[in-house]
């Protein structure tokens, strides 16, 4: 089982970092596998900590991948030295205990140092998971058939079209936004 969260890194140099990620629960923690080359990588085998966040603001994960807001505010978290999103619902503070290296995905073995729940969960939108699907196919734009990218997001957009929010619609533009850029540019 994958969950999809937001892991929160910082550099050596004190920078935060923002990235979407499927985390894989384990006994005690959660297995990250960062592609490389990625700055969470980097981070967390620099810093051997980070923070695995749980929201259910599709915004977030819409910003990162199209880059219409890669960065979110973050608070210094409580157990590691590193960061958390600021409105996270819940989060794990995590440290690395293993790194299985790989050329291109490398698997960080993370232990829970903390678990913290901050704020209620207010229940299930269909047009976050909506959001969050559209996010995960434009990021991989350029290895999917454009036809694929269409039925999907043809289907996603009757959840969003029936359940979105205001928070929602916008993620939604800005993931529909990049698609159109990814095509303007390939059509040149």
């Amino acid at each position: 089982m994958i969950r999809e969260t937001i892991v929160t890194t910082l550099s050596p140099e004190g920078v935060p970092h923002v990235a979407p990620m499927g985390a894989t629960p384990i006994e005690g923690g959660w297995l990250l596998q960062p592609f490389r080359p990625s700055r969470t990588l980097e981070n967390f085998l620099a810093t051997r900590c980070g923070v695995v966040n749980f929201t259910d603001d599709a915004r977030v994960f819409a910003g990162c991948v199209s880059k219409r807001k890669p960065e979110w505010p973050t608070v210094p978290a409580d157990a590691v030295a590193s960061v958390r999103l600021m409105e996270a619902l819940a989060c794990d503070e995590v440290e690395v205990t293993h790194v299985d290296d790989d050329g291109q995905r490398p698997k960080l073995t993370c232990r829970v140092v903390r678990r913290q729940s901050l704020k209620p969960f207010g229940g299930l939108n269909r047009a976050v998971a909506a959001v969050l699907e559209g996010a995960v196919l434009a990021s991989r734009l350029h290895m999917l058939p454009p036809e694929k990218i269409d039925a999907e997001f043809a289907y996603l957009q009757i959840a969003v079209d029936k359940t979105a929010g205001e928070a929602e619609r916008e993620a939604w533009g800005w993931i529909l936004d990049m698609v159109r850029a990814h095509r303007e540019t390939a059509a040149t």
